[in-house]
């Protein structure tokens, strides 16, 4: 459970809501695979990915992404970060199911327009 889950738990709410509401952070993520298909799954609302060794990547992999969501992946590994939108969906003007590079030292907020179609805010 995250502090943030906590603090709402502890102000009265049932975990499974509050958890829903407050949001997941995965954090000491090791990207693997050069594809979609063998890239590791980034779960949380926040992603910390501490280890990328080149052309590694994670896919988007939370429940299932509706309009306004938002997923923020943060790369403090040594190499570029290839992020993948979930099976059959489109990150900016992409080809579908392809990744999205975010560079070293570098964060990536991901915001959902629809279920498939993905737009980007990359931190300078």
């Amino acid at each position: 459970m995250s502090i943030r889950t906590t603090k709402v738990v502890g102000a009265g709410m049932a975990p499974l809501v509050a958890g829903q509401l407050a949001g997941d952070v995965q954090t000491g993520v090791t990207a693997t695979g050069s594809t979609q298909a063998t890239a590791t799954p980034a779960y949380g609302d926040l992603v910390v990915v501490t280890t990328t060794a080149a052309s590694t990547g994670v896919i988007m992999a939370g429940p299932a992404f509706g309009p306004g969501d938002t997923q923020t992946i943060i790369n403090q590994g040594a190499n570029a970060l290839l992020v993948y939108p979930p099976v059959g969906g489109t990150i900016n003007a992409l080809s579908a199911n392809a990744g999205f590079s975010v560079g070293a030292g570098k964060s990536v907020e991901i915001h959902a327009a629809t279920g498939t179609q993905f737009y980007t805010v990359l931190s300078a």
